[in-house]
């Protein structure tokens, strides 16, 4: 088992509270149209039902999640661009920065902004993305399994990793693995709160309490911006 970083716990903390924000179904909404590019049938397109049971998760009504489907299948009258932005933070840290938005400007107007504000800066294409590796991340609640069931499940489930966060535990596996893996631990009875694809830093950087308070600071306010789907850093 391995630990998670702190930027990690903060994040499912983030999550669960953003999800009260009006703000929040911008950012589902946009997930929901990028995924139903590949197939507007959630049945047939994994990523979109990925993206539909978040949507779910956060109360987000049905209408709206229509009228997501229908942009990223081509018969709604907004179009949504998918980018990634790379970014360093103080003290040199990794940042990968995910975004979707119907406005390419605005979003790297605010994440400039954002970055300058904080002591971070944007980075050239491929600078930190090689740091970096596309995992799937599902978050499971074990129910009245004690540590040791729930571990030998996750190993048959063939997951990478696993580590224990609140009442919760993150499960890491290959991206390519995130279906089975997720159809595998639903099998045996898990909640699962959430399941994505995600950056995940090969190593971690080891910061001291102020530096770390200062990343932390920056990757909460660039997550807060409507335009972006999701921050990733390689902060221990």
């Amino acid at each position: 088992m391995s630990g998670h970083s702190k930027w990690s716990s903060i994040k499912h903390q983030k999550a669960t509270t953003d999800a009260k924000r009006s703000g929040v179904f911008t950012k589902l909404a946009n997930g929901i149209t990028v995924a139903a590019r590949n197939g507007a049938d959630p049945t047939m397109n994994f990523q979109l039902r990925l993206a539909i049971d978040r949507a779910r998760s956060a109360n987000m009504p049905k209408a709206n999640i229509d009228r997501a489907i229908a942009r990223g299948s081509g018969t709604g009258a907004v179009d949504i661009v998918e980018s990634v932005y790379e970014a360093y933070g103080p003290s040199g840290v990794a940042i990968i920065i995910d975004v979707a938005t119907d406005s390419k400007n605005r979003a790297a107007s605010e994440i400039k902004s954002t970055l300058s504000k904080h002591g971070g800066k944007l980075a050239g294409a491929g600078a930190v993305l090689y740091l970096f590796e596309k995992k799937g991340q599902i978050t499971i609640s074990p129910g009245e399994k004690s540590e040791d069931e729930v571990e030998m499940d996750i190993i048959d489930s063939g997951a990478d990793d696993y580590s224990a966060l609140d009442s919760e535990y993150l499960v890491m596996t290959a991206s390519s693995n995130l279906e089975t893996v997720k159809k595998t631990l639903e099998g045996k009875g898990y909640t699962i709160s959430d399941a994505k694809l995600t950056w995940e830093p090969k190593q971690h950087l080891s910061l001291d309490e102020e530096t770390s308070q200062k990343v932390i600071k920056l990757l909460s306010s660039l997550d807060d911006l409507d335009d972006v789907v999701s921050v990733s850093a390689n902060i221990g």
